[in-house]
């Protein structure tokens, strides 16, 4: 179906052009797939018995199952809805959003993967403090995860309202705000009864889904041009009347400051990956040091293939839904994907794509929430309150109490970030996640000086950055496209819309200074056991059995 035919048909049916397709078809795959993975999660929860199972799912995936997870868990909201969005609106520019994030796994792959795998047990806590005081590095740890993981989760939250928001024609805030609450309860509910066993099920299932719905769509819209992608490219340029949706520059080469925020953003992707502590977590789940390797070779694989789809799918979107239709719709750019499976496949494929989207959020949020649970119970509960020596079953309980709270909190944080493109969103939580984990993972690997001081330097000085950066940026206030959605509210004295550029470098050099300046000694035998035991994995086995 052309843009013209779609959008005559729009315009001839006022309900189809808040809700295409049908709403109670819709609904009735959403909870078809709900169920489904319910009763999975229900099942995976029998052997939540100790922390290991529930935060590390008792470390029995293979790798490949592993990767397969890891790219449910990153294949996000962002990926599906925020990328093919953005391709779709501004062409090439919007690709630059799959290079960085694909990209990123080779520096997560040769820098941190293995060693961390080696050093750590539940938490990316337990591989900072190794070898530096525990209670202040666990604290600041867990500072920084939970407010990464509060950073994506937005992204995601605010995806689901969008997604759903369109697929039952509603537009009012307090609609979309009603569905970003139904999002968080269900993913409160995964997480409390299923952890991380039942949360990686979820995610294995939903990467089978995306890559392979991506795949039918990408492979339709490639038959419709005659399997010739210029055709399609030619005919994306005819519909968005504007050939400069194929040329580098759309949205970051429109003057210099634009181009600095373009290479702000690629260091916060590139670099954040590594430092995404739900990513992270991921490589505790598998036995052994070999397979967490090959767990990011597996994810590399999918998540590769899958970018190459939302390039055809992005501008499939430009070609046959159109620009100014994908603007008007209630979510944005994050509808062009949903909008897309209507032009082709109808109803039926509009609700199959949406429940795979929708899929898609409640894996990546379960995934995310049980990592804050994971470091707020595991990192400060029990090694700092209790000092490594908390009861039996209370870390689990104490775990599962904070995912309500970090719900709510979600939900809160979701509605307020409601209408903005995820994809931007997740490169903000990148930019976090970089400046405030990245510099003291890699000095506390690498660097045999580095001490608790810099730890502390580092994980806050770039935590306090970033955050302050983000605030008085346009993302939040000074346009009718900020978090504010005014222009009388401007507070946006920094100019560029992602903070990385400044705060990475910030963070290392704070790391670096700090160390300089720490006249203490760090215990030199256990820096040697951590380098021995990253490099070789021996001890990695005995500690994880504790």
């Amino acid at each position: 179906m052309s843009a013209a035919v779609l959008g005559l048909r729009l315009a001839a049916e006022p309900a189809a052009a808040n809700a295409p397709g049908e709403p109670w078809l819709n609904i009735a795959i959403f909870g078809a797939f709900v169920a489904i993975t319910m009763i999975i999660v229900f099942r995976a929860s029998r052997n939540n018995k100790t922390a290991a199972d529930y935060y590390a799912a008792g470390r029995s995936f293979t790798g490949g199952q592993n990767g397969s997870a890891i790219a449910g868990d990153y294949l996000s909201a962002a990926s599906f809805l925020g990328i093919v969005g953005a391709i779709a609106m501004t062409g090439y520019d919007g690709f630059l959003y799959s290079i960085g994030f694909l990209v990123a796994w080779l520096v997560a792959l040769l820098l941190v993967a293995e060693l961390l795998r080696n050093t750590g047990r539940f938490t990316m806590a337990d591989v900072l403090s190794f070898r530096l005081k525990q209670k202040p590095v666990r604290i600041a740890a867990a500072i920084t995860t939970l407010v990464v993981c509060f950073f994506y989760l937005l992204a995601q939250m605010a995806g689901a309202g969008g997604l759903v928001s369109l697929l039952l024609g509603i537009s009012d805030l307090l609609g979309q705000s009603l569905v970003i609450t139904v999002v968080g309860a269900l993913m409160i509910l995964y997480v409390l009864i299923g952890g991380m066993k039942g949360t990686t099920w979820v995610q294995i299932i939903k990467a089978v889904l995306l890559i392979a719905g991506a795949g039918v769509m990408t492979v339709w819209v490639l038959a419709i041009n005659g399997f010739d992608f210029s055709a399609l490219l030619d005919q994306a340029v005819a519909v968005a009347e504007n050939p400069a949706i194929l040329d580098p520059g759309l949205k970051y080469g429109v003057s210099d400051l634009s181009k600095i925020d373009f290479l702000s953003l690629g260091l916060a992707l590139v670099l954040g990956t590594a430092a995404l502590p739900h990513v992270l977590m991921r490589f505790y789940t598998v036995p052994t040091a070999k397979e967490a390797r090959k767990s990011v070779v597996w994810a590399i694989w999918l998540i590769g293939i899958f970018y190459v789809f939302t390039l055809v799918l992005g501008y499939g979107a430009a070609a046959l839904v159109g620009p100014s239709v994908i603007a008007a719709a209630p979510g944005g750019p994050n509808s062009a994907a949903p909008l897309l499976a209507f032009s082709l496949g109808g109803p039926l494929l509009l609700g199959l794509i949406s429940a795979i989207a929708f899929a898609t959020i409640l894996a990546v949020v379960a995934g995310l929430t049980i990592t804050a649970a994971a470091s707020f119970a595991h990192d400060i509960y029990a090694s700092v309150v209790k000092k490594g020596k908390p009861e039996a079953g209370a870390e689990v309980k104490v775990a599962r109490r904070t995912v309500v709270i970090i719900g709510i909190v979600a939900i809160i944080g979701g509605i307020g970030a409601n209408g903005q493109n995820v994809a931007f969103l997740v490169a903000l939580a990148f930019a976090v996640a970089a400046s405030a984990n990245l510099p003291t993972i890699v000095y506390s690997l690498y660097w045999k000086r580095f001490s608790t001081k810099g730890a502390l330097w580092s994980m806050y000085g770039g935590l306090a950055s970033a955050i302050v950066l983000i605030v008085f940026s346009p993302v939040v206030s000074g346009s009718e496209t900020s978090m504010l959605k005014t222009e009388a509210i401007d507070f946006a004295f920094f100019p560029l819309s992602n903070p990385g550029i400044v705060s990475i470098p910030l963070a290392f050099f704070l790391g670096w200074l700090g160390t300089v300046l720490d006249r203490g000694t760090e215990d030199p035998a256990k820096q040697s056991e951590m380098e021995v035991r990253s490099l070789t994995g021996i001890g990695a086995e005995k500690a994880s059995e504790h």
